[in-house]
């Protein structure tokens, strides 16, 4: 039960504040601008209360704040600690789509463009987003045409260095050709910097600079390069007749567009440059707190600009007024290392493009609305049916399912997957190599379950939960692939831990798909056409997909690496020297006699006894 703190005892300061759960598992973050004031609103009748905060009140039990020295400390706080615990009551970011980006590595010192939908990464230039990975690759074979910069992999550039040979690429004027110096370093860097200028917008400077190249190269009778300047020019123009025009003038700014309902909001974000629109980004806002529209509309700046790889833009437009503006706009110059600002039109062309983003997600909503009508009543239907089918105390909302997998008892793994309110969440996901000496698929499972919920037990007597945990989560439901016997080992790894009644069990068999509970003699026939079997299934054999996979990894890497061990000469030292060189083993595996010889680490009758040996079967 959660215990009002004593009024004194709340600084009357900045801050952020967190509320937990009775395993510690942080369940929602909030910030102040007075921690005293702000915690105590939540401590009123329950009924006086929104109906999401008092849900989040109910399951609460006890209360944490850090304390800081002004309001945009508490919110990079409230950001980060957000973040790192994703509570279950605050709002949570859903791309409707995975938006490609383009990223080149200024960072190294001969810098790539590629293709990219990873996480920001420090030293690396993005831009975008596109809507389509199709659209943005015919981009970059255009942008190649215009500017040469490399697009290879660091792994074949380092080969084609070692060989001394470019590859096509080179041969058809595609890239310039730093892998074998046909270019110097200033001249490649200069090169880098226009196409970064390009994409920011600057189209005006680089096509100007081309056209007084071409000219010059013509007046010198240099016809056959001034035709290549030509074709570059004309690529460009491609490119550039594909951005569509959005606001005279040249302005830098992002337009975010937001629609809500009760559940979820749908955000439009465009991104438009040199008064160009380069792309744009759409999200769905799970409203799991209970927010204004001002609040969440400072939820989603905060979201996406914490997350976003491109590079921040000097002006926000934003559909409301609210006092949290200005914080965010000193916030947003903080991440930017520039002046940025937050504005509200009420006319003009930035209205206007307030109006198409709005209009864009409201179209986007519609859209949501019919799927998650359809996918959340399914989802809602299988939990229900499957806690009566299995005469379970609750709706199962987290549901965890173990399998085994092995080939005559060796590389034993076993896999964890989770499933949340009937989704599958890979983010907790594990996988565990198994020690047992034999085909003992029961010793098997007692040893991944003993492991998965002593980790849960350690976790959850941590004192400060901000320290790393990846297992203090309990499931509601605790599912393990197979019949009585593994159902057995189950019952018996939680009496020994103390568990038995705190955490529901079931095993799947999958020959009848017959449902196993503890103390109940006979199976459980759920229906063929009920969700909850379906939902049974899909997880069951995600679990199997995921152990398989892992063995499979295992498995390829354990052969392999015993075709090395049996090469004359090749030693601990040389054998982890050329795994390293080629970036692992299955690479090594495709590498052609002539690049292990390159590769100048083995002797050429050891180079050709492990080519030949890896080629064998």
């Amino acid at each position: 039960m959660l215990q009002r703190p004593p009024p004194q005892s709340i600084p009357d300061a900045p801050g952020s504040y967190q509320f937990l759960d009775q395993d510690g598992r942080v369940i929602y973050v909030g910030k102040a601008k007075s921690l005293r004031q702000r915690v105590q609103n939540y401590f009123q009748p329950l009924d006086a209360l929104m109906p999401r905060t008092q849900m989040m009140i109910s399951q609460a039990e006890s209360i944490e704040w850090i304390q800081v020295d002004t309001d945009v400390e508490a919110l990079v706080l409230e950001y980060s600690l957000i973040k790192r615990h994703k509570p279950r009551y605050n709002v949570k970011l859903r791309d409707d789509k995975s938006y490609p980006v383009l990223a080149v590595t200024v960072n190294q010192p001969w810098p790539k463009a590629t293709v990219t939908r990873a996480a920001r990464q420090k030293g690396v230039r993005y831009f975008g987003p596109y809507p389509h990975a199709s659209a943005l690759r015919e981009t970059l074979d255009m942008l190649q045409k215009s500017f040469q910069i490399r697009t290879c992999s660091d792994l074949k550039f380092e080969r084609q260095r070692r060989l001394g040979k470019p590859c096509l690429l080179y041969h058809i004027e595609r890239c310039k050709g730093p892998c074998v110096s046909a270019v110097d370093s200033g001249t490649y860097r200069s090169t880098v910097d226009d196409l970064c200028s390009f994409l920011k917008g600057d189209t005006k400077s680089i096509v100007g600079k081309l056209n007084a190249e071409m000219r010059s190269l013509s007046s010198q009778l240099e016809f056959e390069r001034a035709a290549r300047i030509r074709d570059r020019l004309e690529a460009i123009e491609r490119v550039v007749s594909k951005q569509e025009v959005m606001i005279e003038g040249g302005v830098d700014l992002d337009v975010i567009g937001i629609v809500a309902d009760e559940l979820e909001a749908s955000v439009q974000v465009l991104h438009i440059r040199k008064g160009r629109l380069l792309g744009r980004r759409g999200m769905i806002i799970d409203r799991v707190e209970d927010l204004t529209d001002q609040e969440l509309q400072t939820r989603v700046v905060e979201l996406h600009y914490g997350e976003t790889p491109i590079e921040l833009p000097p002006e926000v437009v934003v559909a409301l007024d609210s006092p949290d503006n200005e914080l965010l706009a000193l916030w947003l110059s903080n991440l930017r290392g520039l002046k940025a600002k937050i504005t509200v039109p009420k006319r003009g062309h930035k209205r206007s493009m307030l109006s198409m983003a709005t209009e864009n997600a409201k179209d986007e909503m519609k859209r949501h609305r019919l799927k998650r009508a359809s996918d959340h009543n399914a989802r809602a239907k299988a939990l229900t049916d499957l806690a009566n089918f299995l005469e379970l105390k609750e709706a199962p909302l987290r549901i965890e399912c173990y399998d085994m997998s092995h080939l005559q008892g060796t590389n034993y793994v076993g896999s964890m997957v989770v499933m949340e309110d009937g989704i599958t969440k890979r983010a907790d996901y594990r996988r565990f190599r198994v020690s047992v000496p034999k085909n003992d698929d029961y010793g098997a499972m007692e040893e991944v379950l003993t492991r998965r919920l002593v980790n849960y037990l350690a976790e959850t007597a941590i004192e400060h939960p901000e320290q790393g945990r990846k297992f203090s989560y309990p499931p509601n439901l605790l599912l393990v692939d197979g019949g009585k016997g593994q159902l057995n080992v189950a019952v018996r790894v939680l009496e020994s831990l103390g568990l038995t009644g705190k955490i529901e069990l079931a095993s799947l068999a999958k020959e009848y798909e017959e449902v196993f509970r503890p103390d109940r003699s006979d199976s459980i026939r759920i229906p063929r056409s009920s969700p909850a079997l379906f939902l049974l299934q899909q997880i069951r054999d995600e679990a199997h997909r995921f152990a398989i996979s892992y063995h499979r990894q295992l498995r390829g890497k354990s052969a392999l690496e015993t075709k090395m061990d049996s090469v004359a000469g090749l030693g601990p030292k040389r054998k982890r020297a050329i795994i390293d060189y080629f970036g692992g083993i299955a690479k090594l595996k495709k590498a052609s006699l002539d690049e292990i010889s390159a590769a100048k680490i083995l002797p050429a009758p050891v180079a050709l006894a492990l080519y030949e040996s890896l080629q064998k079967g």
